[in-house]
């Protein structure tokens, strides 16, 4: 498929394929979602899902982004539902977090932008009774180790993959067609009335769903993805006075070292950048390799 989906479709999908094998409907491979973002109902594939007895049953999907490059390509996504009584002041829908499953480090609670909230709310809701409150337990088995490839630790996300993204589409940060769009938008932006020259270039899902959080006006923030040097530039020349760059420390440090476009696969040299930096700073000897051994 050359249409991906994020991750949270995935688990939607398989949360409603449980839960109605929770209530004894028979199984259907294609689950139809309302994607929500954008505003469209699609059938979106599981691979089982049956019940296992206790009140409980279990739906598996394979995470499937699309032609894109993704790290969560093939993920096995598990899903376990269990309904309950609704108590008084009780959310109808409680997440619980399985092994593989990125959590808060501070709390414990599973990981997740509001996005992915939505969605299940979105397409569980209208099939639960109004007396019966919702557990999810979810499991992603390949989940600890593919977070290590991620910078989910540098935003407080420990024990696997968060369950992140702001739409239902996969979308590209290194294509050129993104950087078109980024323009675009930017162009739009400082075009508008009322435009006062703020901006803040936001890196990546995590940066996108977090940036709100910590008070940053949503209509502010404008996804840079990998093309930082171009979108600078654009900023510019488009008016931007205040510039604020938001998100994942990595790629910030491939910008101090004059890497414009951030994509992995083009150039990395975090570590040289930081130890290049450290040794200006006055650094020196085994401090430096210690330094470089560890970023």
């Amino acid at each position: 498929m050359a249409e991906g989906y994020t991750l949270p479709v995935w688990v939607a999908a398989a949360a409603r394929a449980a839960l109605l094998a929770l209530q004894g409907q028979p199984f259907a491979a294609d689950q139809p979602l309302d994607l929500v973002q954008p505003a469209e109902i699609r059938p979106v594939p599981v691979v089982a899902a049956a019940p296992l007895g206790d009140g409980q049953a279990l739906a598996v999907a394979h995470c499937e982004p699309g032609a894109l490059l993704d790290l969560t390509r093939g993920l096995v996504v598990w899903v376990l539902v269990r309904c309950q009584p609704l108590e008084p002041e009780q959310p109808w829908l409680q997440l619980e977090a399985g092994e593989g499953v990125g959590v808060h480090g501070q709390d414990r609670a599973l990981c997740h932008s509001a996005y992915a909230r939505q969605l299940l709310e979105t397409n569980l809701r209208p099939l639960l009774p109004a007396d019966q409150a919702l557990v999810l337990r979810l499991v992603f088995p390949q989940g600890r180790a593919l977070a290590e490839r991620t910078s989910n630790a540098a935003f407080g996300v420990v024990d696997g993959l968060a369950l992140i993204g702001t739409q239902a589409l996969v979308q590209s940060s290194a294509a050129p067609d993104q950087l078109a769009l980024a323009r675009s938008e930017l162009e739009r932006r400082a075009g508008a009335e009322g435009f006062n020259g703020d901006l803040v270039l936001v890196i990546g899902e995590n940066g996108m769903d977090l940036a709100p959080r910590l008070g940053l006006a949503p209509e502010l923030l404008l996804k840079a993805g990998n093309w930082l040097g171009p979108l600078l530039v654009a900023a510019a020349e488009a008016g931007v006075r205040r510039l604020l760059l938001f998100g994942y420390h990595g790629k910030l440090i491939k910008l101090a070292g004059g890497i414009f476009h951030t994509h992995h696969h083009l150039a990395d040299g975090r570590a040289e950048v930081l130890v290049a930096l450290a040794a200006l700073e006055g650094l020196d000897g085994a401090d430096l390799l210690a330094l470089h051994g560890a970023a």
